[in-house]
């Protein structure tokens, strides 16, 4: 072919799509910022209501700003008869990023301002959204083990709520506290997979809810969101910490892949796994099962030891959220609850200088040639 090839960056390596406020891994510090804070320290100062405030808004709220968001938040949570009889159908095999995806465009069809993509409107359907995602989570998770939905409470904060809504009580502040931080860390991260996924949706001016539908399905992946389901199953296929390395090494024997390691962005350590494993072993001491968190230790030790490859933060989410009592299957769907907050203000920034994202491809096929008759096939 006579065009020159031009540098080919798979899976966008390197590549700047767009400008951003939103988000950075600030390298001099190793720390990822949501608008200028460091995360690890709106873990120990905010709330996940605060965090999700500064992310759509871009400054944290002050306490009247904060209540007024709390209040709409909680008047948003209850879903419609009529999603509540299309959970109640879903196949009860059915895994529940299937349902949260399904459940957020079905949310789009009944919104009364779906179309509206003024930023006004896109901000009431992000709260809408915001609101509703963890009860439909945990509807979905209730009715696929032949249990009945169970009302949100108003009383209760987001992190509580969720609490109420899958299990029907709330436990110790310390376990509040912990998945609190997990959803903080989890709410945004520049421009990952999903989050570019539903930038692009938005770019052809499509809705918030089949763009976060879209960021979805991108994130259910086991290279994305699906991670930390993943370290969780293999972690329980070790029998003990005592026998962690030797496992770690038949499986360097046979080249498979190690769950919850390495990051594109971080090459010295993921900011966001000293503070998860904190909490992580907080709700080890809570339980008092160590298991988890010895075996986890002993892989990253061997891992860092012989390859060089850091945890990032699914690694101690897996086990934090398993000890939280939360079956394995729901620890994305939990993801989605949290990134929904990362999603929603990127979809407001692309909105607000809008180009259709359409990069070129190059082409490597057949050069052009004439269709043969049916005879001569």
């Amino acid at each position: 072919m006579s065009e020159t090839a031009p540098e080919i960056r798979k899976g966008l390596v390197g590549v700047y799509a767009d400008e951003s406020t939103v988000s950075k891994v600030m390298p001099e510090t190793n720390s990822l910022t949501y608008r200028g804070y460091a995360v690890q320290d709106l873990c120990e100062e905010a709330s996940f209501d605060e965090v999700a405030y500064l992310l759509w808004n871009g400054e944290l709220p002050n306490a009247k700003e904060l209540a007024a968001f709390q209040a709409e938040e909680k008047a948003n949570r209850a879903l419609s008869p009529a999603l509540l009889r299309v959970l109640h159908d879903f196949p009860k095999d059915a895994h529940p990023m299937d349902a949260i995806r399904t459940a957020v465009s079905f949310l789009g069809m009944e919104d009364p301002e779906t179309a509206d993509i003024s930023d006004a409107a896109q901000r009431r359907k992000a709260m809408r959204i915001f609101a509703k995602a963890p009860t439909a989570v945990a509807a979905a998770f209730r009715l696929s083990k032949g249990m009945e939905p169970i009302a949100p409470d108003a009383s209760l904060s987001y992190s509580e709520n969720f609490f109420h809504v899958v299990f029907g009580k709330v436990p110790a502040k310390e376990v509040i506290k912990a998945f609190d931080v997990s959803m903080i860390l989890y709410a945004e991260h520049t421009f990952n997979a999903s989050t570019f996924t539903a930038r692009t949706v938005t770019s052809t001016m499509a809705d918030i809810h089949g763009a976060i539908t879209a960021g979805i399905a991108a994130l259910k992946g086991p290279l994305h969101g699906g991670a930390n389901e993943a370290v969780m199953h293999m972690l329980k296929e070790i029998p003990s910490p005592e026998v962690a390395e030797a496992w770690l090494r038949q499986r360097f024997d046979h080249k498979a892949l190690v769950m919850g390691f390495g990051h594109r962005v971080y090459k010295s350590g993921d900011s966001r796994v000293p503070t998860m494993k904190k909490y992580a072993e907080v709700m080890a001491e809570v339980v008092g099962d160590k298991r988890w968190m010895n075996t986890s230790a002993e892989l990253a030790r061997v891992m860092l030891a012989e390859k060089n490859i850091h945890p990032n933060l699914d690694f101690p989410a897996g086990p934090a959220y398993y000890l939280m009592g939360f079956d394995i299957p729901l620890f994305t769907p939990i993801f989605v609850c949290s990134r929904i907050v990362g999603w929603s203000a990127h979809v407001l920034e692309q909105m607000a200088d809008n180009r259709l994202i359409r990069p070129l491809s190059f082409y490597t096929g057949l050069e052009q040639r004439p269709v043969p008759p049916m005879g001569a096939r």
